[in-house]
């Protein structure tokens, strides 16, 4: 369904040439006495990579409908793909490990989150801000090492690696950002 440039707005996802494009920017100009000119700045889902348009304000694009889906992550793949099940009709299905990436270390298995579908297709996983994982691996705290804030590695239970206080050791729960793998703080459960 083509959609006017005027009426996109940031976060939709265009189809062009068999690609899926994301909006990440949006931005309308009207200069003086000129016509509107939009400047969008898009992300391929399928690559990637980085573009930017210009457009006018009666040109049209094509809109693609996405479909998001609460899902089950079961298991990884030998081959790096990884195997989730629709939670509604418990249908399983394949991810691509390419197109995921690292974000899986921050999953359990048997944990629930979103994938979007484009069609039957699945195109991405959306990941909960913030995930709470165990602690399995860590160094002993030195003693007279906690005045500053000193920082050590951790291995979580996912096989994910982060920077946590001195004060963390093996077994305690702690909170991680997902944007961007960060310490948020120790959690008691």
């Amino acid at each position: 369904m083509g959609m006017r440039a005027t009426e996109l707005r940031k976060g939709m996802v265009l189809q062009q040439d068999g690609q899926l494009l994301l909006i990440t920017e949006y931005s309308h100009h009207t200069p003086g006495n000129l016509r509107a000119i939009i400047h969008i700045k898009t992300k391929n889902l399928s690559n990637g990579s980085a573009g930017q348009r210009r457009l006018g304000s009666s040109d049209v694009l094509e809109v693609a409908y996405l479909d998001k889906k609460k899902c089950e992550y079961l298991y990884k793949e030998a081959n790096g793909d990884f195997v989730f099940m629709d939670q509604t009709t418990f249908d399983q299905f394949h991810v691509a490990g390419e197109l995921i990436g690292d974000r899986m270390a921050y999953v359990k298995e048997n944990s629930s989150c979103e994938i979007t579908f484009h069609g039957t297709d699945p195109i991405g996983v959306e990941l909960p801000s913030s995930v709470v994982l165990t602690v399995t691996e860590t160094e002993q705290a030195v003693r007279g090492n906690t005045a500053t804030s000193v920082k050590k590695e951790a291995v979580l239970e996912t096989g994910l690696r982060i920077k946590v206080p001195i004060h963390i050791s093996v077994g305690d729960a702690v909170k991680v950002r997902t944007e961007d793998g960060e310490f948020i703080g120790r959690v008691n459960e």
